[in-house]
């Protein structure tokens, strides 16, 4: 069974709030209430390097609903997504810990947060590969449907799930270039800084992708599937 290091939330290992009033007397306290909502990313990460990391908490709010999902396509296609979790809190865990020499003149936020979940997972997908575990004793054990659903539902989760098999068929480049323009709406530039590829190559990436599901799903579906594709193309 896989063991939990991380916590899925800061508690864990940002440090006791009252020890960081200690230190830094009660500046902390200015930021109950909203006016963190209000602070950009920039603003936030300025306080928590000056000490304020409850502050981190928000940076965790504002984007660990798209990182749990990137990290969980990515795991899809080697059925290891039940410990998405994990290597999301792993990611911020990273993330907090290397916070002090963040630089935004090299990348933004989002961005750099990317890169590190995505490292994440190929190294534990590495670790995976060297030694394969038996299926219960990984932690993915499947999980039964608890009731029946109506056709219509069942139909569309049909539908989804053969465009999910597509995507992850793709090699890995591809599907993270995929996964990240068509669900979490990165533009050309950010996808290249998060996989070290220029934009022309993010846009091959890209464009080899779609033609791949296409071909992909070309036994399923009909001519209102293609024209769906059609228009992932053109974003």
């Amino acid at each position: 069974m896989r063991r939990k290091i991380y916590g899925f939330t800061a508690a864990l290992w940002i440090p006791d709030q009252r020890k960081n009033n200690a230190l830094y007397g009660d500046e902390t306290h200015k930021w109950r209430g909203g006016i963190k909502n209000h602070m950009t990313d920039s603003q936030l990460i300025f306080e928590i390097k000056q000490g304020n990391v409850d502050l981190y908490s928000e940076l965790m709010r504002r984007y660990q609903r798209k990182i749990l999902a990137f990290v969980y396509h990515m795991l899809k296609s080697s059925n290891l997504e039940l410990i998405a979790e994990d290597l999301c809190s792993e990611t911020f865990y990273k993330a907090f810990r290397s916070l002090h020499s963040f630089r935004e003149v090299d990348a933004s936020f989002s961005t750099w947060l990317y890169t590190i979940a995505r490292n994440t997972v190929l190294s534990e997908l590495r670790k995976q590969r060297r030694g394969t575990l038996p299926l219960e004793e990984s932690g993915v054990v499947p999980i039964a449907p608890l009731e029946i659903a109506p056709e219509q539902a069942i139909l569309r989760s049909e539908r989804v799930a053969l465009v999910r098999e597509a995507i992850n068929n793709l090699p890995e480049k591809q599907r993270s270039a995929l996964i990240l323009r068509e669900y979490d709406q990165l533009d050309y530039q950010e996808i290249a800084d998060i996989l070290g590829q220029t934009v022309s190559s993010v846009k091959s990436l890209l464009f080899r992708a779609r033609g791949s599901v296409k071909i992909q799903l070309e036994p399923y579906f009909a001519e209102p599937l293609y024209t769906e594709l059609e228009g992932m193309s053109s974003r």
